[in-house]
């Protein structure tokens, strides 16, 4: 979820409304114009002046239930030695079923209201396991999710507060490259290992934005002659060593049930060369999956874009990079 971003550009949305956005989204999906794309997830929590939740009117939830019905969409997922797998024909169907301001308020309750809206199961529940002061399994929501026959998607947020566009005092790239969280981290894989639930996680959401304080912005930006490679942007290419080195410590433990992703935002802030999707990806042999955030207008008078005008730009850009599975971990729209 982009906290406090949005499209500042002011245009006449009349004509547009959240419920037509759904129906392109689910229209894109079942035609197979993207064929590729082997998952989709909607964010259901408002924030601020956003109205993301498919209920945000009787229109859009209508619009969303007649989407989600068809069979297309599948509530159970499919692993092999541990990792989750892309179905030849179906996409399936995961959400933030709506967890709190923290994004961390895993409950029954709350996983159960979603989906008698929806009128269909999720396959998995996306939630963030913020680090704040200290970096810890989150081991209860794991299994409230695991004993609902469905599968925890984790987001490692690395990030002590709630705080925006500028770095966080207490977790930097850097630092995570150099190892000083290497014990925490560690004891999070072998507390993975030891539960044995297959688990999709990612590290660092939407990087390439301009909001969360692992963003390349805040770690390097565009500078060149701080860390690495001379030829390439400091920020991106933090970011990618952070991830991979977070990985290399998991593959020590030895742990077999974790998925993979690498999770960026469709639309990059700023748009710049250095500040590119590929800049940041870790690389095929680190990766399973590519997750990606599409939303159209967060707020009343931000510009109306539809979701395949969104996705057509960044679909073509990751086709480009892997041809791994992709997913829309985050996607959605408020009313306008």
């Amino acid at each position: 979820m982009q906290r406090g971003h949005h499209i500042p550009e002011t245009v006449d949305t009349s004509d547009h409304t959240k419920a037509v956005w759904i129906k392109d989204a689910f229209d894109s999906l079942i035609s197979g114009r993207y064929e590729n794309v082997k998952a989709i997830a909607w964010w259901h929590e408002d924030f601020d002046e956003t109205y993301l939740r498919i209920d945000s009117s009787p229109e859009s939830l209508d619009a969303y239930k007649k989407g989600i019905i068809v069979p297309l969409f599948k509530e159970r997922l499919k692993f092999v030695s541990g990792k989750l797998v892309p179905l030849k024909k179906g996409i399936y169907h995961g959400a933030n079923p709506g967890l709190g301001g923290t994004e961390d308020n895993v409950s029954v309750e709350r996983i159960d209201a979603f989906e008698r809206l929806a009128g269909k199961k999720i396959a998995w529940v996306y939630f963030s396991n913020n680090w704040y002061r200290s970096i810890m399994f989150p081991k209860q929501e794991i299994e409230t999710i695991h004993a609902l026959g469905k599968t925890p998607f984790v987001r490692l947020m690395p990030r002590s507060d709630f705080r925006e566009n500028e770095p966080d005092p207490v977790y930097s790239l850097q630092e995570i490259i150099e190892g000083k969280f290497d014990s925490a981290l560690k004891r999070w894989a072998k507390e993975a290992k030891r539960i044995k639930v297959p688990m999709l996680v990612e590290f660092g959401c939407e990087a390439n934005g301009d909001w969360f304080p692992w963003s390349g912005l805040y770690n390097g930006g565009e500078r060149k002659d701080g860390y690495g490679d001379p030829q390439k942007a400091d920020g991106p290419e933090r970011y990618r060593d952070a991830y991979r080195h977070i990985i290399e410590l998991f593959r020590q433990v030895r742990v077999d049930n974790i998925t993979w992703f690498f999770h960026m935002d469709a639309q990059s802030t700023p748009d710049v060369l250095w500040n590119s999707i590929s800049a940041y990806y870790p690389g095929d042999d680190y990766i399973d999956w590519i997750g990606l955030s599409v939303y159209g207008a967060q707020e009343k008078g931000d510009a109306y874009r539809s979701f395949t005008e969104i996705m057509d730009h960044v679909y073509a850009e990751i086709l480009q990079m892997t041809d791994k599975p992709i997913a829309i971990v985050e996607f959605g729209i408020t009313e306008l």
